[in-house]
Formats: C-alpha cells, structure tokens, sequence
C-alpha cells in the first residue's frame, strides 16, 4: 500500500468516526428526551422526529470542517509556501466542499423542521416553509446560514484560483459569523438573564468549532508533514486551551442557570431527573475526557513533535474528535430538550 493510500484512509477514517459519533450522541439524546404521544394532539412523524437531530449533526460537523480548513492556513502560516502549498491544494477544494454540504444540510434542517412545525400535513409546499421562515425564529436562522454557507463557498472559489490573496483570516471570520444565527433561536431566547446567556452561548459554539475545526483540519492533512506539524501544533495549542476554558465555563453557564431557572424543580432534581440535566452531564463528562486527551497532547507528544520525532499523534487525535463529535450530538439534543423531569 502507498503512502498516498494510507493517508487517504486514514482521513476517510477520521470522519467516519467523527461523524458515527455525533450520530450515535443525537441517537442517544433523542432515546433519552423521548415522551409519550399525547391524546387528541397531532404528533410529528418519528422520522422527522430522529432526522432532524442527525441533519443538525451533520450541519454542525461540515461547518466545523469548513471552518477548520479555512483555520488551517493561519496556523500553518505563510511563510513558507513550498511546504504549505501541497497540503493547502488540498485543504481549499475541501473547505469549498465542507461549505456546500452545511449549505445543503441547513436547507434540508429548514424543511425537515417546517414539517415539524406543522405535525398534521401529509405534504409540504414552499409556501409552508416560507411561512415557517416569516414566522419562526429557527427559520430565518437556518435560511442565513445556507446564505452565509454558500458565501462560504463562493470565498472558497475564488482561493482555489487565488490561493492566500483571499485571506483565511476572511474565510475564518465570515464561518464564525455563520455560526451565530442558530444559538439564538434556542432555550436562551426566553430567559431573563437574555444579554449574559446570548454572549456566553456564542462564545460557547465557536469555540467549540473552532477547537474541534482546527485539530480536525491537522489530523486530517498534518498528520504527514513533521515540519508543519512542529510549527502549527504550538500554536494550536494555545488556541485549544483558550477554547477549553471558554467552552467549558459558557457551556456549564448556560447548562445550570436553565435549569435554575425552571420554577417547578429544585436545582439537583433538574440536574439529575431530566433529560436537559443528564445531557449536560454527558456533555460535562465528554469535555473532561477531551481535555484529558489534549492534556496527553500537550504535554507528551508535543515536545516530541516539536523535535520531529514519530509520533502516534493520528490515533490520539481522532479519539478526542470522536469524543468531541459525541459531545456535539448531545449538544444538538440539548437545543431542543425541555427541562421537565423524566416520567
């Protein structure tokens, strides 16, 4: 087997984890927010009920992706283009294809939720998601992140023929600016405390894609390369630590104060008997095994990287993004999850 072959299969693998992950974490919320159909009320179709996480998956996973590809450039620098430019050729048709499939993905989620929206119909037609769009935040949410992801790509375009005279810098900002309009339309939109719980829930999700953007996007294309990998691990590095404190602390911010902010339970109850509850718990479980791992990174492969030294930095790397995918898949359960206990 080649070099090349070995390589290819290695990056196939890496998602295929990654993704497989984030699913089996929707799977694994849905099971545990599920609740009995109510008598006499129209209920939403179990498969639009199941497609709808997996889509949300799916569209978080391809912005990350995007967004860790357009990162990729920064962190390799442009210094150096005979060694960076192999890898970006690679890295830039990538990114335009990550940003087609969040696209895609956010316009399906668009439908799939319309179809939600309106549990009795049999059939869907533009003017029912047009009216889904007019009258619900998600909607029109979901309708700018298509726009912005299609931006996305037609910035993606333009690199592929202009290589860095499009900045990344520019890619970067504008997929961190796709990734705002969905957190607002979730449980912090009804809150009392709306200013502090909107800036920590954005903080949160980019973050969050950013930390898993950019190791997914060294794993994936780095991986071979030990003198682009000595130079941008370090600096991803510190990346990854500020995205770990950010992540951790808006994330268990905005976890607790919604369930201290439901009426009818006590602060442990909530924690411990709902749904919403024992998703943060998962996500609080997940977040301190990823930060074990990049605590592993940090300190015993990084200095070895540094000196060029093998390393088994693929097989690390891609159990911490699989945990980081399951985190996500219980992240976009935890959008939707009522905080009521479980009965």
């Amino acid at each position: 087997m080649t070099q090349a072959e070995t390589t290819s299969r290695a990056r196939v693998a890496v998602l295929f984890c990654v993704v497989t992950a984030g699913i089996v974490g929707a799977l694994i919320g849905v099971a545990l927010t599920a609740t009995a159909p109510v008598p006499g009320v129209a209920q939403v179709s179990e498969v639009v009920s199941v497609s709808i996480p997996i889509v949300r998956v799916l569209l978080d996973i391809s912005a990350v992706a995007t967004i860790g590809l357009a990162l990729l450039s920064v962190l390799v620098g442009y210094d150096r283009p005979k060694l960076s430019e192999p890898i970006m050729r690679i890295a830039r048709p990538a990114g335009v294809a990550a940003a087609l499939v969040w696209a895609t993905t956010a316009l399906v989620a668009l439908i799939l939720q319309t179809a939600e929206y309106r549990p009795g119909s049999s059939t869907l037609s533009m003017s029912d998601v047009g009216s889904y769009i007019a009258d619900v935040g998600a909607g029109k949410a979901l309708l700018i992140v298509a726009v912005l992801a299609l931006l996305h790509a037609g910035l993606g375009v333009l690199a592929l023929k202009h290589g860095e005279k499009v900045p990344a810098e520019v890619r970067v900002g504008l997929g961190l600016f796709a990734l705002l309009p969905l957190p607002v339309t979730g449980h912090a939109s009804n809150w009392n405390y709306h200013d502090y719980t909107m800036i920590s829930m954005e903080l949160h999700v980019m973050s969050a894609v950013a930390w898993t953007g950019g190791l997914g996007a060294m794993a994936v294309l780095l991986v071979g390369n030990r003198t682009l990998l000595a130079h941008a691990l370090p600096r991803f590095s510190k990346l990854a630590t500020l995205c770990l404190i950010l992540g951790a602390a808006t994330g268990l911010f905005n976890g607790l104060i919604e369930i201290s902010l439901n009426p009818s339970l006590g602060f442990w109850e909530g924690v411990f008997t709902t749904p919403y509850g024992q998703l943060v718990l998962l996500k609080l479980l997940c977040t301190g095994v990823i930060a074990g791992l990049g605590a592993y990174t940090r300190w015993k492969l990084m200095p070895r990287i540094i000196r060029h030294n093998r390393t088994a930095l693929a097989a690390w790397a891609t159990l911490e993004l699989t945990v980081m995918g399951l985190a996500f898949g219980f992240a976009v359960v935890l959008t939707r999850a009522p905080v009521v206990p479980t009965t």
